[in-house]
């Protein structure tokens, strides 16, 4: 079923290309025009505006709290009923190193707060804290997709291995564009997302 847009798409293909030239030209804007400079790191609002920067002109949804329930294999995310105390708890929690940091991007994606784009928003998400507080940033386009995916997918029981993936990918060049739009491009082929190159749209 093709979730409602705001473009009036009725089919899954066409709907996901829109998304990725869409969402893809926003995420560069936040880097081009550096409106992440502008928000406070490892806050819900600033995931909020995140993918509400990404998601606004394709979704009416965009940067609001899911209120569905949904899951992925076996895997179910935090049930709607849930969701909002889950979400001020993560908050809450410390991101003062880089496992702190990407402890809170695990609970977070437990939490998969969006009805749609939850990934493609918490890299960014969890890139802002690390810049943030680390002045470091990942270089995701080092990142294998299924290492990442799997280390992601074991991450709620044992979050030791993606701690191992991401750390091999750090990097402190965090204003190089280039590296910023490599990155961008390889976070969204992590979803399946190819189509589009972020430097030409």
């Amino acid at each position: 079923m093709v979730i409602t847009n705001k473009l009036g798409i009725t089919d899954s293909p066409t709907l996901a290309r829109e998304e990725e030239r869409i969402s893809k030209k926003s995420a560069a804007r936040l880097f081009e025009q550096n409106l992440l400079n502008n928000m406070s790191s490892g806050t819900w609002t600033t995931l909020q505006d995140i993918h509400k920067e990404l998601f606004q002109d394709i979704y009416d949804f965009a940067g609001e709290l899911r209120t569905v329930n949904i899951s992925k294999g076996n895997f179910r995310f935090v049930p709607v009923m849930y969701l909002s105390e889950a979400v001020k708890t993560i908050e809450s929690m410390p991101q003062n190193s880089f496992d702190e940091i990407v402890e809170k991007y695990v609970e977070m994606n437990v939490a998969h707060p969006f009805r749609e784009g939850n990934g493609r928003s918490m890299r960014l998400w969890l890139d802002h804290m690390l810049c943030v507080e680390l002045q470091k940033t990942i270089d995701w386009s080092q990142i294998d997709k299924e290492t990442y995916l799997s280390a992601m997918e074991r991450s709620p029981v044992n979050d030791l291995e993606i701690k191992a993936v991401l750390a091999e990918a750090l990097t402190d060049d965090i204003n190089n564009r280039e590296l910023f739009m490599k990155g961008l491009d390889h976070s969204y082929y992590f979803e399946g997302y190819q189509l589009f190159k972020s430097e030409e749209l």
